[in-house]
C-alpha cells in the first residue's frame, strides 16, 4: 500500500510543481496578470486553478495519513499566488516524506471513514485508495493541468506525467 501511494503521490506533486512554475513563467513572459490564470476555471460551476491545487494536496495528505493511521494534517485554504501554491505543495511533500512503509503494514485492511457531503463513507484502506482517493487525486490534478493548457500554457503529456 505504501508503494502504491506515497511514491506515486510524491512523483505527481513534484510534476504539478513544475507545471505551476511553467504557468508562472508564462504569465511573466506574456505579461499576463497571474490572477487571470490562478482564478481560471474550465466552466463556471467548476473550481478555479487555486482550489484544484488545494484539493490535489488535500487528497495526497489524506491518503498518506489515513493509510498510515495518523491524523490528517490540516492546511488553511488561503493560497492566492503561485508562490503560496508552491509552499503548499512543499508542505504536502514534506509531510509525505515523513511516512515510512512500516506504517502501512495493515493499510489495506484499515477502516477508513470520511465525510462526503456531510455523510459518512466507510472503506477498507485498499477500497479507499483504489476507488475513492486516487481517482479524486488524479481528477483534480488533471483538471489543474487542463485549466493551464486551456489558457495557453505550453504543456504536454510528459509535463503531466512529471517527466518533462
Amino acid at each position: 500500500m505504501f508503494d502504491s501511494s506515497v511514491p506515486v503521490l510524491v512523483h505527481f506533486l513534484k510534476g504539478l510543481s513544475a507545471i505551476l512554475r511553467k504557468a508562472e513563467g508564462h504569465c511573466e513572459l506574456k505579461k499576463i496578470e497571474p490572477d487571470a490564470i490562478l482564478q481560471a476555471r474550465l466552466f463556471p460551476d467548476m473550481y478555479p486553478l487555486t482550489r484544484q491545487v488545494q484539493l490535489v494536496t488535500d487528497f495526497a495528505k489524506g491518503i498518506g495519513a489515513r493509510l498510515s493511521g495518523i491524523p490528517v494534517p490540516s492546511f488553511a485554504d488561503e493560497e492566492k499566488t503561485f508562490a503560496e501554491l508552491q509552499a503548499r505543495l512543499t508542505k504536502t511533500l514534506d509531510f509525505l516524506n515523513t511516512l515510512k512503509a512500516a506504517q502501512f503494514t495493515e493499510a489495506a485492511k484499515r477502516a477508513v471513514t470520511i465525510k462526503v457531503a456531510g455523510q459518512d463513507m466507510s472503506f477498507t484502506g485498499s477500497q479507499y485508495l483504489a476507488n475513492f482517493a486516487l481517482p479524486n487525486f488524479y481528477f483534480h490534478l488533471t483538471t489543474a493541468y487542463n485549466i493551464l493548457r486551456h489558457n495557453g500554457i505550453e504543456l504536454g503529456k510528459m509535463d503531466f506525467m512529471g517527466r518533462a
